[in-house]
């Protein structure tokens, strides 16, 4: 196991500081021993005396929650501990089977079984006897397939159940590949055995192999304590005044702290661990070693301290937290007389920083160092006493206190070396993860091993992979310069920056840039005049017919002194009418302010006043707030007649304002987008060309005209010749009306709330039939459901695209679309992606520093492009807390909006929503 730093319980940090800085590994080494010595000395009498009888012994901590843990889980493999040695060279199989039985003597915990007395887990102790160790010959099996068999009789090995009652809890076994190759298999649980025991395990079987082997006594002296002393003395030791002392500090230490890592994983969480895991390993150089253990020296720290804190800054940099606390093993052989015992002696810290306040590299580890020394001082309680005592909230779900393990391991395990045989060790076949992610790093003579063990049931290898490039990246950029901010050491490969800001927002596509919303309509009106362009129940328009209405009332709004930059408000029920207004305000050269008639009375009076709107087009029998604007209404349309039905000649340009839209933003009070001409013109046009909208289209006109989706289903509609279908007042109703209503109508396109489209899916069982025109079905501002998502897709296959759209007003409606084409679904992925920047618009995800998180790590949806709005109507300070200047680019006044939104790059590209960073939530 590691070996993770100094564990003084009584010398002050300062001193402890001083002897730490300047030392080599060998030298820290031999301090730490010291140190140990001291702390045994300062904490009082922690001498083990050795039992007397042979009655029951009780287990240690450690011990008490594994059998616990196995009369839960009965016959699990998670906590073997498999061993499997490659040996080349003449091997006398008597000598080895005789080493191994003359181990199990000399250490009584391995041939120690555990059973309840009187309720109570007891350690049961039996006489000596020959270790089995069965021969596997394969040297019959053709070379090509003796490689195979034999890693796939390993992995039975490592994963065969032990039975914790019966025993034995040791097994060997000998697979014979030729006459001078066999590989030795040993399996231990993990009750009775740990990481370092292996390595007494390992010195023990070289020399008594060479013993038995030369037919000479025993080479090693008896051992003077046994592991059921240790048991009893930690028991009798750990109680009164020393408990509460320990125990003092560790609930302060982690008042408060937060019960998950905050760790985004690749799939949601299952209900139970399972435990299953897989590592990777990368490896950092010689230079970056020596440089960062140059650093511990400067700064009176460790190496083991400067990992840590690079670890820690890592987790901070993923998971957006100032808190992180991470476990870290320690021996917990803090006496001389159990030092060399085989036994399961391996303790854990709960080592928790607070990264708050961005501080450099340096603050950070001086931080860190702090942190250690003082649980290194309180390092005697088990965490099992530990997590039992604090009572943590408990899941089965996930470990308590922590889920994420730091390691180092900085004492290298001597090599086995035994005459006429060449021995390696050989991969291990057991793949257990016990948390979500342990990191490792392993150092030796010319450089250091990192080793990420992650659970696969929330990581893909891929994620892996991409953290084990980042920390090495970090430690680079630690290196070179320690007061760097955590916020400013580098993380991101270069292939990965370009990936994030310059391959994924390659959107550029060209449209239009100085027509104006309205001129592309009317362009629109010459190419297919008599098509029909507006309907509402049993009325309609051509777009010849919508062209003249809109223009007759534009050229009494240009009467009444409308022109580019000023507002009308728009109030009307929806109706022909409502379109007629809202063409007839944009063809004046104004810009619409949609009004709903169902808003409260005081929400339309903030609206009015906030706007100063001077005219506003409504209706007469509608019941309106005072206001101060000068009123037309629609349905007098004879004041409209005498009007030409010709396009009106306005100044109006792409850079001017085409409308406001009020939402109520998180405070609730309603607030003004403010769209230009240019944004909505050229995202019309470039959805029109994304959803493949054409003349003989029939598109659901859904949206009240105060969402600003509305806008993007009239003018991509009325941009390609198809016909917008307004909903009327009853469509809605229940699922069959709705669907009645789409056939009647002959609705090909169809974009529909999240929440109304669940319904619709919820209730396929029951109205499997779709309009049989429907070749389009956009949905969107929720969550979409990936199981609903998939079962759409299972009823329905190909025949209907099905996207998922996502996109804030200030973004000038749809930011990124997600179409899963062929693809199978992820039914167990937490929601469906919204997918990719549509045209001519970038997507940013951002950490709180506007640093590009990593593909996987959450951060803040920024979006840039040439569709942002302006910002908001009379509210210069938030527009300039959310309109900022991009970084990313060297296009002269050059915006990001910040949406508030958390999200995250998946591997594909695409993006995956996951909430708002403010938790707040909408209510439709």
């Amino acid at each position: 196991m590691a070996n993770d730093g100094p564990q003084d319980g009584s010398l002050r940090n300062e001193e402890v500081r001083g002897r730490l800085a300047a030392l080599t590994p060998a030298q820290r080494a031999l301090l730490e021993r010291r140190l140990e010595e001291k702390s045994r000395t300062a904490a009082g009498d922690q001498h083990i005396a050795k039992r007397n009888g042979t009655e029951p012994a009780p287990l240690s901590f450690a011990q008490q929650r594994l059998w616990f843990l196995d009369q839960f889980d009965p016959g699990g493999s998670f906590y073997n501990i498999p061993l499997a040695l490659q040996l080349d060279g003449v091997l006398d199989i008597a000598a080895l089977r005789a080493t191994l039985s003359e181990i199990v003597r000399r250490h009584e915990t391995l041939r120690t079984t555990f059973v309840a007395k009187s309720g109570e887990p007891v350690q049961l102790i039996h006489a000596a006897a020959e270790v089995p160790l069965p021969v596997t010959d394969l040297s019959e099996l053709p070379q090509a397939e003796r490689g195979n068999e034999a890693a796939k009789l390993q992995s039975e090995e490592a994963k065969a159940p032990f039975d914790l009652a019966a025993g034995p809890l040791i097994r060997a076994r000998l697979l014979r590949l030729a006459e001078s190759s066999h590989v030795l298999l040993v399996t231990m649980h993990h009750i009775i055995s740990d990481g370092w025991s292996i390595g007494i395990l390992l010195r023990e079987i070289g020399v008594l192999y060479g013993d038995k082997h030369a037919g000479r006594p025993s080479s090693l002296s008896d051992l003077p304590l046994q592991y059921a002393d240790f048991a009893i003395w930690q028991r009798a030791s750990l109680q009164g005044q020393k408990l509460e002392k320990q125990l003092a500090y560790w609930r302060t230490q982690l008042a408060g702290s937060p019960p998950l890592s905050g760790l985004a994983s690749d799939r949601p969480r299952p209900a139970v661990q399972n435990f299953r895991g897989a590592r990777l390993s990368g490896k950092l150089s010689k230079s970056l070693c020596e440089a960062l253990q140059q650093l511990a020296r400067r700064e009176k720290a460790t190496l083991f301290m400067v990992l840590l804190a690079a670890f820690q800054t890592l987790l901070h940099r993923y998971t957006r937290s100032d808190d992180i606390v991470v476990g870290s093993p320690i021996a917990g052989r803090t006496n001389a007389g159990i030092e060399h015992l085989i036994g399961f002696f391996v303790n854990t810290l709960a080592l928790r920083t607070d990264l708050s306040g961005n501080p450099t590299f340096r603050q950070l580890l001086g931080r860190v160092r702090d942190v250690a020394l003082g649980a290194y001082a309180h390092h005697d309680l088990p965490f099992e006493k530990l997590v039992e005592e604090l009572n943590p909230e408990r899941s089965l779900s996930y470990p308590p206190l922590f889920q994420v393990m730091f390691a180092l391991q900085n004492i290298q395990r001597a090599a086995l070396e035994i005459p006429g045989l060449e021995i390696n060790p050989l991969p291990s076949a057991g793949e257990n993860a016990k948390f979500d992610l342990s990191l490792s790093v392993i150092e030796s003579a010319e450089s250091a091993r990192v080793i990420v063990e992650y659970n696969t049931d929330l990581f893909d290898a891929a994620t892996a992979t991409r953290l084990l490039a980042h920390y090495e990246t970090l430690l680079h950029g630690i290196s070179i310069n320690p007061e760097y901010r955590l916020s400013d050491l580098p993380l991101l490969t270069g292939p990965e920056r370009q990936q994030l800001l310059v391959d994924w927002n390659d959107t550029e596509t060209y449209y239009p840039k100085d027509r104006c919303i309205h001129d592309l309509f009317e362009a629109q009106v010459d190419r297919t005049p008599d098509a029909v362009a507006v309907v509402f129940g049993e009325q309609q328009l051509s777009y010849a017919e919508l062209n003249a209405r809109a223009n007759r009332l534009a050229h009494h709004l240009i009467a009444l002194g409308v022109g580019p930059e000023v507002l009308v408000g728009l109030c009307v029920e929806r109706s022909l009418e409502m379109i007629v207004g809202l063409l007839g305000i944009l063809k004046a050269g104004g810009a619409y302010l949609p009004l709903d008639p169902a808003y409260p009375k005081e929400r339309l009076a903030f609206m009015l006043e906030d706007s100063k709107a001077p005219v506003l087009i409504t209706e007469s029998r509608l019941d309106l707030p005072e206001h101060a604007a000068q009123c037309l209404f629609v349905d007098q349309a004879a004041v409209f007649d005498r009007y030409p039905a010709a396009n009106p000649e306005t100044s109006v340009g792409s850079d001017h304002l085409a409308y406001v839209i009020y939402t109520s933003g998180s405070t609730g009070k309603p607030k003004g987008v403010m769209i230009g001409q240019r944004a909505i013109s050229r995202h019309a046009a470039a959805m029109r060309d994304y959803y493949r909208m054409a003349a003989g289209d029939r598109v659901l006109q859904f949206a009240a005209l105060s969402f600003d989706v509305s806008a993007e289903e009239i003018f991509s509609t009325l941009l390609s010749g198809a016909a917008s279908v307004l909903q009327t007042e009853s469509m809605p109703g229940s699922l069959a009306d709705f669907l009645s209503f789409a056939q009647r109508q002959g609705l090909s396109v169809i974009g529909l709330p999240t929440a109304y489209w669940n319904t619709w899916v919820d209730d396929l069982e029951r109205a499997t039939a779709l309009p049989t025109k429907l070749r389009l079905l956009i949905v969107g501002n929720e969550k979409v459901s990936a199981e609903r998502f998939a079962l759409w897709r299972a009823t329905f296959g190909a025949r209907v695209r099905l996207i998922n759209a996502y996109g804030p007003t200030e973004a000038t409606i749809t930011a990124t679309c997600y179409e899963a084409g062929s693809a199978p679904v992820d039914r167990e992925a937490a929601a469906v992606p919204i997918g990719r920047p549509v045209a001519n618009k970038h997507i940013y995800i951002l950490d709180p520093h506007l640093n590009p998180t990593p593909i996987g790590v959450p951060g803040e949806l920024c979006i840039g492009g040439t569709g942002l709005a302006r910002g908001y109507l009379n509210r210069p300070e938030l527009t300039a807390e959310k309109f900022i200047p991009n970084p990313f680019s060297d296009v002269p006044g050059s915006r990001l909006y910040r949406t508030g939104d958390l999200a995250r790059y998946l591997p594909d590209g695409n993006i995956e929503f996951l909430g708002r960073i403010d938790h707040q939530v909408k209510i439709r």
